[in-house]
């Protein structure tokens, strides 16, 4: 058994920059476990999966990914899951909104994944910075420094992306491309 999670990953300048603010965090907040996947959008929940049946999420996961239209993302600011998390926000859009419940839908219907805590509260779209190493008293000094810090960013989510766990980090096991937005 392996673990996986599904997620859209932003462009590779705007991966650098996010990044660069998790090194900041580990640097001056002794958080690093942000650091053990890349900067991503999460659209299915961490699962366990039988190694050995892999090409069943990937068959999947191609044949959704050819139905579906690349989306419009934006970043915009920072916000936080008091006390331990700190994270780039992500403004919902239906066409995000609409991604997320319809990838969740298909893979409880075609492979039976089901993620019962989602289930139980609305999507809320978001790239962790500052992850639950984060201590309070450092997630009081860091929100402080962060809360009003702008940052913005556009960009079109074009491709759904498989990660799975090595034992340590994350890493991309398979990307699928979405149709280009028209």
């Amino acid at each position: 058994m392996s673990r996986f999670f599904i997620a859209l990953l932003p462009p590779q300048d705007i991966q650098d920059y996010v990044n660069q603010i998790k090194q900041h965090f580990a640097d001056n907040y002794a958080s690093r476990n942000a650091q053990n996947s890349p900067p991503h959008i999460t659209l299915q929940p961490p699962f366990e999966w039988v190694d050995v049946d892999v090409q069943a999420i990937e068959g999947l996961l191609q044949e959704f990914a050819n139905k579906q239209r690349a989306i419009p993302i934006t970043l915009s600011g920072f916000d936080a899951f008091a006390p331990r998390v700190i994270y780039i926000n992500v403004v919902r859009s239906q066409e995000l909104l609409r991604l997320q419940a319809d990838l969740m839908a298909d893979v409880e219907r075609n492979l039976g994944i089901i993620d019962e805590v989602s289930k139980t509260r609305p999507f809320a779209p978001h790239l962790t910075v500052a992850f639950r190493d984060l201590t309070k008293e450092n997630f009081k000094a860091a929100w402080t420094e962060f809360k009003q810090r702008q940052l913005h960013f556009e960009f079109t989510g074009e491709k759904l992306t498989l990660l799975i766990h090595d034992g340590s980090r994350w890493n991309v096991k398979a990307e699928f491309n979405l149709l280009s937005a028209e």
